[in-house]
């Protein structure tokens, strides 16, 4: 009997816990992703869109979630020129860096999240899948049930894309591009 209680006790403890997670939807509209990449000579600068996704809080905090980005919206907001602005849309989203026509979407899902001393502040690893690989990012958020920002860097290498890698290539000089991506996402809940 006393068994039997133990496992009933348990099983309560767990669905309570389980039902205290709430899923918060992402608001692909009012969410933004801009990239920044950096080369020798400069650095691009645009935005891709949120597909979908969502955060998991338990109470007012941060578990996890994931979402998915839209790898054929990828836009460019530095360049002036049309005739560059073609060439470096049609380059970036080739084989040589995103493919976009075969990887459509891109995927972040959240693995750990640590909460930090400051207010709704985590440490955040998280698995990002780009040209159907994935590997590990690790990143400083701030979240509520409202609004989540961060910024994450990912080495672009790790998921096969070497183009003007200095890793990869010898020589480069002025055509190195860095190897490093810097992603400022700024995450807002559907009402």
């Amino acid at each position: 009997m006393f068994k039997k209680l133990i496992i009933a006790t348990v099983a309560l403890s767990s669905m309570a816990t389980f039902a205290a997670v709430t899923k918060i939807e992402v608001d692909p509209a009012a969410s933004k992703l801009v990239y920044v990449g950096k080369k020798v000579t400069g650095e691009h600068t645009g935005e891709v869109k949120i597909a979908n996704g969502h955060l998991n809080f338990d109470k007012d905090a941060l578990k996890g979630g994931e979402f998915e980005i839209d790898m054929t919206t990828i836009t460019n907001t530095d360049l002036t020129d049309k005739e560059y602005l073609t060439k470096f849309l049609t380059h970036i989203t080739s084989d040589d860096f995103f493919a976009t026509d075969k990887f459509k979407t891109a995927k972040l899902v959240i693995k750990s999240v640590k909460k930090e001393k400051a207010a709704d502040t985590y440490k955040v690893t998280a698995d990002l899948t780009i040209k159907g690989k994935t590997a590990p990012v690790t990143f400083d958020a701030v979240a509520t049930k409202e609004k989540a920002s961060a910024k994450v860097v990912f080495d672009r290498t790790k998921y096969d894309i070497k183009y003007g890698s200095g890793k990869f290539f010898q020589g480069l000089g002025d055509k190195l591009i860095n190897d490093d991506v810097q992603l400022d996402v700024s995450l807002t809940a559907k009402k």
